[in-house]
């Protein structure tokens, strides 16, 4: 285990960072690597260019490493977005697909603007139950989801999600793990999942302009992208001409970005996911508990058993403000303030958070 990580993290000397579900905080580490990169990149020109092929193999190999996905069904895209997109259009628009109401627009958008006929369900307490309702009733060909929610941070069950697809073996699962992947042990090919697609710069903490996509060996029936470029033939893991993950790669990659995510990725490596996943998880309990006992959350989040790290707690502009002030950075999102904890926040974090929330009630 990597002792004193928060030392990759220099803003949290001065900050109280509770925002993650924002924007991750980029490691030492990981800046290093952009440094050695871009230096090699001055230095050495398109001599260093010729070895992308071999970058990006790496970071594909250690992205499904991570997950338990191989390394030639898995697609480095720019964003989240960029996929998805990538995939519905590859998608006929005869199915039918499900959606959550209020659900990332990244994924709400892309369905809508494409024609498909849709239904949806909505996101509260009773999740999963409203899943299975849909399902029976409208008989969708996909669902189309975030694992968690990034208003309230609704975490839906991923052992439904498998026992789901073994109740409808056709059915396709489209996951957004944006606010999920770099939170907690996830074996993507042992899930329900068919795909499932993740921005970097959340909860991995890689900086922008990277995101991955896993996909399920049977996919590659079913779906058929139609994007094409000069890199989508090219690299270890695209061998033949229409190879499928190359459909979600046209054109250059960015080495900058895309290794930025393999550095993340080691780093998760040293410190260890399962370091990761408990610091989250006994710091989310201790928050839930603390918020609870101040009535600071929905209902829909405090009568549910699962949960993630991110919380939308009670609260106006005026305590923003003050959160603000006594540097705590955290978001405006739907009608409270979003709270979300990392593996390198601490008690001490949260018994500051709850100070300045319960001076805010005294005040109001």
């Amino acid at each position: 285990m990597m002792k004193n990580f928060r030392k990759q993290f220099p803003l949290l000397e001065q900050y109280t960072y509770l925002n993650t579900a924002a924007s991750g905080l980029l490691p030492e580490e990981v800046l290093e690597f952009r440094q050695d990169h871009d230096l090699d990149l001055l230095v050495s020109g398109s001599i260093m260019r010729e070895q992308q092929g071999k970058v990006l193999a790496r970071v594909r190999e250690a992205v499904g490493g991570l997950f338990n996905c191989s390394p030639n069904r898995v697609a480095l895209t720019p964003n989240f977005s960029y996929g998805f997109n990538t995939l519905m259009e590859g998608v006929s628009s005869s199915k039918k697909v499900l959606l959550l109401e209020n659900d990332y627009p990244s994924i709400n958008w892309a369905v809508e603007s494409r024609g498909f006929q849709i239904c949806y369900t909505r996101i509260d307490e009773f999740l999963e139950g409203n899943i299975s309702e849909a399902m029976a009733e409208h008989r969708p060909d996909i669902l189309a989801l975030s694992l968690v929610q990034y208003i309230n941070g609704i975490k839906v069950d991923l052992e439904f999600l498998s026992r789901l697809k073994m109740d409808y073996p056709d059915l396709l699962i489209f996951a957004d793990g944006t606010q999920f992947c770099g939170t907690e042990d996830f074996d993507f090919e042992a899930s329900g999942i068919d795909v499932l697609g993740a921005s970097g710069y959340k909860w991995m903490n890689a900086g922008y302009g990277n995101a991955f996509f896993l996909f399920k060996e049977a996919v590659q029936g079913k779906v058929a992208p139609k994007s094409l470029g000069f890199n989508s033939l090219q690299g270890k893991y695209k061998p033949q001409e229409g190879s499928f993950i190359g459909r979600f790669e046209p054109g250059h990659q960015d080495t900058l970005n895309f290794g930025s995510l393999g550095a993340a990725i080691q780093l998760i490596r040293k410190i260890g996911m399962t370091t990761i996943e408990n610091n989250i998880s006994t710091l989310t309990g201790e928050a839930r508990s603390a918020f609870k006992k101040e009535d600071l959350l929905e209902s829909s989040v405090v009568n549910r058993s699962l949960h993630s790290s991110i919380f939308n707690i009670k609260g106006d502009e005026k305590l923003f403000q003050q959160l603000n002030l006594s540097n705590i950075i955290c978001s405006r999102r739907g009608e409270g303030i979003r709270i979300s904890f990392n593996y390198f926040n601490t008690s001490n974090d949260l018994d500051k958070l709850m100070e300045v929330l319960r001076k805010g009630k005294r005040t109001r």
